[in-house]
């Protein structure tokens, strides 16, 4: 029986894939984060973190910038439940977290690397 991931069967929109530059099957995402692909599946299953369908690559894909030293970049997991209470969905959620925001400034994934998570977070909250 397979895990499901919150994946479709079809490939991420074309506008997300542009928008991420680098992704991460699950096993090289379990192998950075040193846990096994089962554990890195379940994260995506339970929405701690999110991997799509990518044209041109097999299996779901993670942006490999959700890791960082080793581990899941700080405040992602609650941005990402922030914005599927919104109803993003996977797709929708990649497009925001990586799409520039002026009153950031910059992209939210990039506010969340810089450690700036609560102004993100506001504004995913704002999102309701």
């Amino acid at each position: 029986m397979a895990i499901p991931t919150n994946d479709r069967s079809d490939p991420a929109d074309s506008q997300v894939t542009e928008l991420v530059a680098d992704w991460l099957t699950l096993d090289e995402a379990a192998e950075r984060l040193g846990l096994s692909t089962t554990q890195v599946r379940r994260l995506v299953r339970e929405g701690d973190l999110i991997a799509v369908p990518v044209t041109g690559r097999s299996g779901p894909q993670l942006p490999a910038v959700f890791v960082a030293e080793g581990e899941v970049v700080k405040g992602l997991t609650g941005t990402l439940r922030l914005l599927a209470d919104a109803r993003y969905d996977p797709e929708e959620s990649l497009g925001w977290l990586f799409s520039p925001d002026p009153s950031l400034p910059g992209r939210p994934i990039d506010a969340l690397r810089e450690n700036r998570g609560g102004e993100v977070r506001r504004r995913a909250q704002a999102m309701r």
